[in-house]
C-alpha cells in the first residue's frame, strides 16, 4: 500500500489495528502540535533522523537479536545487555521496578492515582472521585536510574503517563516537563496522547528494530538499546563472517566515525545534538543539562575534531558510566598538563610533546569533574545530572546556557 507523503504507516498486532484506526479518524495523524507538555520540550520537539547507517529505512532489514552477538562478542554483549541503555525499554511483564513496587499511589487535587500489579500486568489508574480511567501499562521507559515513565493506550492513542516513578523518592511524582498545577480534566490527569511520529522517536531511541524510515512496527521491536540499535541489523553481518568475507563485514561501526560526527550525529541523534538544541529555544535553559552532546559542544575549549572530546573518550558504550569521579582524572590529563608540569620545565615539555597542551589546574590534581563538570538537578527530576559543559564552575553562578 502506498501512503501519501507525511503519513506514517504503523504495523502492529491485529488487536491494535482498531485502536490506530480510531487514532487516524480522530485527526491525530497529522499536524500534531510541536510543543510537548511533558518529557519536553525535550522529548517531542526533536525529530529522529528517518534514516541513518545504523537505523536503515529498509523494512526488509533483518535483525538477529542480541543473543546472536554473544557467540563472537561475549564480553561486550554480557556487559551491554545489563546497562541502563540495554534496558532502556521493557514490556511491563519484565519490569523490575513494577514487580518490586506492586502498589504505588499519588494524589494531586481531586485526582487519586494508583499503579497496581496483577500477575504480569500493571494497571495505571486515575480517578477524580466520580469517573475513573484505568489502562494496562504496555511499556516502561527507563530503568529507574533517575526515573521510569509509562506508556499505555487510551481512546485509541498511545499515552505518556502523567506520573513517573523516581528512584530517589521510591515513589510516583509528575513526569519531567509536566506543569505541577492540578490537571484541568481527568484525561489530562491521566497523561498526554502522543503522535505517531513521537512514538517512533521514543521507540527508536529506547528500543531496537521497530522503527525504519517514517514507519513503526512494534511486532519487530527488540526491547532496549541492543547491539543492533547502534551497529545496525546483524543478520547480513553474521552471514558474511560465517562465509569469512572479512573485507565487507556488512555491519556499521561507530568507532570509524570522526569525533564530531560521533558525538553530534550518532550519540546526539538521541541525546540531543548542538544543532538540535541551538535551533530550538524550547530546549535551552536548565533543561539542556540533560543533553550531553550539546553541553560538551558549548565548552570553551571544545575542539569538534579532537577524539579526546568525543563521548567514547570517557564512556564505554558497552558498560554503564563509571560513578567513581577519580576514574575521569586520566581522561582530563589526556589534554591538560599535570600539576607536576608547573614545577618542572622538563615535565611540561614532555607532556606538550605527548599532546597535553591545555593548562594545568592550579587548584587540585584529582577529582577534576567534581569542580569542572558539576552535578545539576533539573526541578522535578529528583536526580542530579552531570553537566557536560566543561568549565570553571563557581558557587552561586547562574546556569550557563
Amino acid at each position: 500500500m502506498q501512503f501519501p507523503p507525511g503519513h506514517i504507516h504503523i504495523a502492529v498486532k491485529p488487536a491494535a489495528i482498531v485502536a490506530f484506526t480510531i487514532l487516524i479518524a480522530g485527526g491525530l495523524w497529522i499536524n500534531w502540535p510541536r510543543r510537548s507538555l511533558a518529557q519536553g520540550p525535550g522529548m517531542s520537539v526533536i525529530e529522529t533522523p528517518l534514516t541513518t547507517p545504523w537505523r536503515p529505512k529498509d523494512r526488509n532489514a533483518k535483525y538477529s537479536g542480541p543473543q546472536a552477538c554473544v557467540k563472537c562478542h561475549q564480553e561486550e554483549s554480557m556487559h551491554q545487555r545489563a546497562t541502563a541503555m540495554g534496558r532502556a525499554l521493557e514490556p511491563v511483564a519484565t519490569s523490575e521496578i513494577l514487580r518490586a513496587h506492586p502498589r504505588l499511589t499519588f494524589r494531586t487535587g481531586p485526582y487519586a492515582y494508583e499503579v497496581v500489579r496483577r500477575g504480569d500486568q500493571s494497571f495505571y489508574t486515575v480517578s477524580d472521585g466520580k469517573d475513573t480511567i484505568s489502562e494496562p501499562i504496555l511499556y516502561t521507559f527507563g530503568q529507574g536510574k533517575a526515573g521510569q515513565t509509562y506508556l499505555f493506550r487510551h481512546n485509541g492513542a498511545f499515552y505518556e503517563s502523567h506520573l513517573s516513578f523516581y528512584r530517589e523518592t521510591g515513589a510516583l511524582d509528575f513526569t519531567i516537563g509536566y506543569p505541577r498545577d492540578v490537571p484541568r480534566s481527568l484525561d489530562e490527569a491521566a497523561g498526554r496522547a502522543i503522535s505517531i511520529d513521537e512514538a517512533r522517536h521514543c521507540f527508536s531511541c529506547h528500543g531496537t528494530g521497530a522503527a525504519f524510515g517514517n514507519q513503526l512496527e512494534l511486532d519487530r521491536l527488540i526491547p532496549g538499546v541492543t547491539c543492533e540499535a547502534c551497529h545496525g541489523p546483524g543478520v547480513d553481518h553474521i552471514a558474511a563472517m560465517e562465509a569469512r568475507k572479512f573485507q565487507n563485514k556488512r555491519i556499521f561501526n561507530p568507532g570509524d566515525m570522526g569525533a564530531d560526527e560521533l558525538a553530534q550525529e550518532f550519540c546526539g541523534s538521541c541525546h540531543r545534538s548542538a544543532e538540535q538544541v541551538s535551533s530550538n529555544k524550547l530546549l535551552r535553559g536548565l533543561i539542556s543539562v540533560r543533553f550531553q552532546p550539546y553541553r560538551i559542544f558549548t565548552s570553551r575549549s571544545h575542539d569538534p575534531d579532537d577524539i579526546r572530546m568525543a563521548c567514547i573518550a570517557c564512556h564505554n558504550p558497552h558498560e554503564n558510566p563509571v560513578q567513581d569521579q577519580s576514574f575521569y582524572d586520566a581522561k582530563c590529563l589526556a589534554c591538560h598538563h599535570s600539576g607536576e608540569s608547573l614545577k618542572s620545565t622538563a615535565r611540561a615539555k614532555a607532556e606538550t610533546e605527548q599532546g597535553q597542551t591545555s593548562k594545568a589546574c592550579p587548584v587540585a590534581q584529582r577529582l577534576c569533574v567534581s569542580c569542572h563538570m558539576p552535578k545539576v538537578e533539573f526541578p522535578g527530576s529528583h536526580f542530579k545530572f552531570t553537566d557536560h559543559r566543561i568549565r570553571i564552575a563557581k558557587t552561586g553562578e547562574a546556569f550557563p546556557n
